[in-house]
């Protein structure tokens, strides 16, 4: 198989396993979202250090960075956002609101470049300016067609976008990074899952050996799809890494709707068909860009004569 296609099977496996997460954590549902939190924490350091075991990176690298305090304080504000995000998902299709989860990540790529404009100066093209009305649009009638404000989408979709510009400023790989983020957030979770096991209210041994054991595995569903997308990260464009990315929000979309039956009347409709436009938008002008730096770096050996502005896609950790 061909390099840039293996890279394209592994990128849409990892996304697939990210869509499959909102079926993963509905099965923990005798733990409360933030014990769940906890624990996936806790496991996700233990899998980032088998993973990088096994892939013979070793911890080398791993006292410099906590030694050094400019490289570690962006990777600490990462972790704490990540597990907002995260805590936000894992609440999300616990409570069978896994249409919201989806809408976030609809919506995340369009409140990455948002960010990109204001912390970053970038500047937007106009089909980028398109897709961003469209998705505030979105919003508006989601607003509407929920009752309230999605504020679980926003939540989940802003800190994963200020995740992904946190990250702009760290200085390692994403299977380091994440690394470290785990470790961050080790000694805290950790320190509250024995608090909840002290008082009687934890669920780690009380519920069965499958609660136990799926516990346990969040962890490794958190690493393992991050494993796959690093590995297709370096052999495929980020132009196609930026368009395998809305699989797993479809997925989440098709389970919340099929599934899990929630409801969708017709003003949810009008609000994801917003947001699937202003996806088909934004992907449209990636592409678009993509090829066009590609042509001017042939024609001028490759040196571009202008700086690209372009945001870059973003990822999940």
């Amino acid at each position: 198989m061909p390099d840039s296609n293996r890279g394209v099977a592994l990128g849409a496996g990892a996304f697939l396993l990210w869509g499959f997460a909102a079926l993963y954590w509905p099965f923990l549902s005798s733990s409360e979202p933030t014990e769940i939190l906890a624990h996936r924490m806790v496991w996700a350091l233990v899998a980032m250090c088998v993973l990088l075991l096994l892939a013979r990176r070793g911890l080398a690298w791993l006292l410099p960075v906590l030694r050094d305090p400019r490289r570690l304080l962006p990777v600490a504000a990462a972790a704490v956002l990540i597990s907002v995000n995260w805590w936000g998902f894992i609440y999300s299709v616990s409570i069978t609101q896994t249409l919201q989860a989806s809408l976030a990540y609809f919506i995340n790529p369009l409140m990455t470049v948002c960010l990109a404009v204001l912390l970053f100066a970038e500047r937007l093209r106009a089909a980028q300016w398109v897709a961003v009305g469209l998705g505030g649009a979105a919003v508006v009638v989601m607003t509407v067609a929920y009752g309230s404000t999605p504020w679980l989408s926003l939540l989940m979709a802003a800190s994963f976008a200020a995740y992904g510009a946190v990250k702009k400023y760290v200085s390692l790989d994403g299977m380091q990074s994440l690394t470290v983020e785990t470790l961050v957030m080790f000694l805290p979770a950790l320190g509250y899952v024995i608090h909840l096991e002290a008082t009687g209210a934890g669920t780690t041994f009380s519920v069965s050996p499958g609660h136990t054991a799926l516990l346990i595995g969040g962890g490794f569903v958190t690493a393992i799809p991050l494993l796959l997308f690093g590995m297709a990260a370096r052999r495929v464009p980020l132009s196609v890494i930026g368009m395998l990315q809305f699989i797993a929000p479809t997925m989440m979309f098709l389970i919340g709707w099929l599934l899990q039956g929630e409801d969708m009347p017709p003003s949810r409709w009008v609000g994801f068909g917003l947001v699937w436009l202003a996806v088909c938008v934004f992907a449209f002008d990636q592409v678009r860009s993509s090829r066009r730096r590609s042509a001017a770096l042939s024609e001028t050996g490759g040196l571009p004569d202008v700086p690209s502005t372009s945001t870059p896609p973003t990822t999940r950790e």
